[in-house]
């Protein structure tokens, strides 16, 4: 296997962007996304006519579960035709092994949701641009949300322990590698689906994925079996090492004081999944049966 070879497969896929509907639709509801998202946050920040550091938006609106959910299920879209069979896949599989070609199509998942979620940091920075400093050191906005409660009122995941343990690039690096995680496994899941049972499949598998982890949420169960505190706690626990949405969120992490994973923990436990589903896959694309008819549309 030649890593040159793995890039320049990866680099085709890319090239199929170029005036692509699906990739344009994809990164134009992105950005409707972050501005219906993160709009919350600037309308506060206006109303008490208070600052913002730049990465603020990003950090309120992301560290939330639902709104890391709604971003991830826009990369179906862009994957929807995984495992990205083209008009020149048959002239790479005659000269490169379906190993190598798979391991290509991985690293362009991984550039590819990378970029996504660059662009979903950008459009939020861009959002709250006009009232925001680039400082490294919280804003009276956050201080407002986290200390006196009000984030919780209007539904904004601003906590205190996020104000006192790290800075705000910092918690934002944090916040976006478990998006990156959290959307890769997925991603991973679809193409291990899409392999061994079809494009139906993947989709299916993605969505069944995703509604998984919205189920399998710390309010959901206590608002269905109506818990106790002190069960509610328990719950939470359980629920943030069960479900990979809630490993993807940052606030449902250990800092110190409770029986929740710590960071590098889930950072294992992705790595660990991701790891078996490209086993799966690089087991599967040896049975898969290609079809080139139409691809060269």
């Amino acid at each position: 296997m030649k890593i040159k070879q793995v890039f320049t497969v990866a680099a085709t896929n890319f090239r199929q962007w170029h005036k692509n509907p699906r990739v344009i639709i994809t990164f134009c509801l992105a950005f409707i996304l972050c501005f219906l998202l993160s709009n919350k946050t600037v309308e506060f920040s206006l109303r008490y006519d208070s600052t913002m550091q730049i990465a603020e938006a990003f950090i309120w609106t992301f560290g939330d579960a639902n709104s890391i959910l709604l971003s991830s299920l826009l990369l179906v879209m862009l994957f929807a035709d995984m495992p990205f069979i083209s008009s020149g896949t048959p002239f790479y599989l005659m000269r490169i092994n379906r190993k190598t070609w798979l391991l290509g199509q991985a690293i362009y998942v991984v550039g590819a949701t990378a970029i996504y979620l660059l662009f979903i940091l950008a459009s939020t920075s861009l959002v709250c641009m006009r009232q925001s400093f680039s400082g490294n050191i919280w804003s009276q906005t956050a201080a407002i949300l986290g200390y006196s409660g009000v984030g919780k009122k209007v539904a904004l995941p601003a906590l205190v322990k996020t104000l006192e343990m790290s800075t705000p690039y910092e918690c934002m690096s944090t916040i976006f590698l478990l998006m990156l995680l959290y959307t890769l496994l997925m991603v991973s899941i679809m193409l291990v689906c899409n392999l061994k049972k079809g494009p139906i499949a993947g989709v299916i598998g993605a969505f069944a994925f995703s509604i998984y982890g919205f189920l399998l949420n710390p309010e959901n169960i206590k608002a269905i079996f109506r818990l106790p505190d002190e069960m509610n706690y328990k719950a939470r626990v359980a629920i943030g090492w069960l479900s990979p949405l809630n490993h993807a969120t940052y606030h449902m992490h250990n800092f110190g004081y409770d029986l929740l994973p710590r960071l590098w923990q889930t950072y294992l436990i992705f790595g660990i999944l991701i790891t078996i589903c490209l086993g799966s896959a690089l087991s599967a694309v040896r049975k898969y049966q290609f079809t080139f008819v139409g691809t060269e549309g």
